[in-house]
């Protein structure tokens, strides 16, 4: 048997004064999202039914079984060879995409962020070096500064007969430049236990000299402490799994270059060219970042004795890269993104390996959509992390 509760009053009450389901403003809004949606929804399920009728009216294959044909070329650079599928080539393409973007990002940040503070810095020669960079490298066309750095900069470097050699460094020819690059003989497993080992040795290092400074107030150095216990840990780690980690040093031997991990003109062109133009933009947001910085907190550190350095370190940056991780993701954005632009150099990244397959009878349709669907993934996949730091780094006020 079930009972049930009498009404309260004041739900009574809220009935009583609800309006009538045309005259809520509530019921309106939903109404009037799904109509929207149908009516969008509607023009491109008849823009869709559109294409494939016509495409269909000229014969052509509206599906993607394309992409398990034979490519029918190759791509410099790669073990991709012409008889390889299309999909294949097109993973090839994306490997090349990501391999300069992710170390665009890593060095655009890097050389952005040092631009930035040089440009707040009180030395006149420093500053108005850093602001010369800025303005006479943002205000230039990034698809001109492609083709300056792969025609005039790196094609112009010596032949690789007299190519120029930093001896356990790097070597530099118009034939492609080699740089000092770790190995793993034993693949990455034994690597990444070395590294575990060390973070572990560094995280716990950091945990105790943090608790021991709020018991007694002693400095914690648990930066460089840190860093002691990390190479002391990863240390002993390499030596007892029998040095899982090793360099391969570039060497010039003719028109060859042996050991070291080789960048080709293209690629090398491309990166420095990436890195340099958006560096001016992350170095303008990093200024405005650090000048946003409310001026106390600048003096109360001062007030404490603390130095110049520290002030920048403990107290400036980390508060204005609170602010600096919205604009700063719209720049690894964009440089994604524009890697696209090495077309001109032909490099064989996304969007040229695109190209050369539609040129070799793919459909453009199908191509150029699975274009756009892997570019959307890729800046969707920057968007959420840089968004995961953002929610990381952002103030709870209470």
């Amino acid at each position: 048997m079930t009972t049930t509760s009498p009404r309260s009053p004041a739900d009574a009450q809220r009935n009583a004064t609800r309006p009538p389901p045309w005259r809520d403003v509530r019921v309106l809004r939903v109404v009037a999202q799904v109509v929207v949606l149908a009516v969008v929804g509607a023009i491109l399920a008849w823009l869709l039914n559109n294409v494939r009728s016509g495409l269909a009216g000229l014969g052509i294959d509206t599906g993607f079984s394309y992409l398990d044909q034979s490519a029918g070329f190759q791509v410099p650079g790669s073990d991709f060879r012409a008889g390889q599928s299309r999909m294949d080539a097109i993973w090839v393409g994306l490997g090349n995409t990501l391999r300069v973007s992710v170390a665009g990002i890593v060095l655009a940040t890097v050389l952005g962020v040092a631009l930035g503070v040089a440009r707040l810095s009180g030395n006149f020669l420093l500053r108005t070096g850093a602001r010369l960079y800025v303005e006479a490298i943002r205000n230039i066309p990034l698809l001109i500064i492609i083709i300056f750095a792969y025609l005039v900069v790196v094609l112009q470097l010596p032949p690789a007969v007299e190519a120029i050699e930093i001896p356990g460094v790097l070597v530099l020819s118009n034939r492609g430049n080699s740089i000092t690059w770790p190995t793993l003989p034993d693949g990455a497993g034994p690597a990444l236990v070395v590294a575990l080992v060390g973070l572990v040795a560094a995280a716990a290092t950091a945990w105790w000299r943090t608790r021991r400074f709020d018991a007694t107030g002693i400095p914690h150095h648990r930066v460089g402490l840190g860093l002691v216990a990390f190479m002391v840990a990863a240390g002993a780690a390499f030596v007892a799994l029998g040095h899982p980690i090793g360099i391969t040093v570039p060497e010039a031997d003719g028109r060859l270059v042996a050991g070291g991990m080789r960048m080709g003109p293209e690629y090398f062109a491309l990166l420095v060219s990436l890195v340099l133009y958006t560096a001016s933009h992350i170095a303008e947001i990093v200024r405005g970042s650090i000048q946003s910085v409310p001026r106390g907190q600048d003096e109360a550190a001062k007030a404490v004795a603390l130095s110049s350095g520290q002030r920048l370190r403990f107290v400036v940056l980390p508060q204005a890269f609170r602010i600096a991780v919205p604009p700063l993701a719209n720049q690894y954005l964009n440089l994604t993104k524009n890697s696209s632009l090495a077309v001109a150099i032909s490099y064989f990244e996304l969007t040229k390996i695109t190209g050369d397959l539609i040129a070799n009878g793919s459909p453009a349709l199908q191509s150029f959509a699975l274009l756009i669907v892997i570019y959307l993934g890729v800046s969707l996949s920057i968007a959420m992390l840089t968004n995961l730091v953002n929610r990381r780094l952002t103030l709870v006020e209470r």
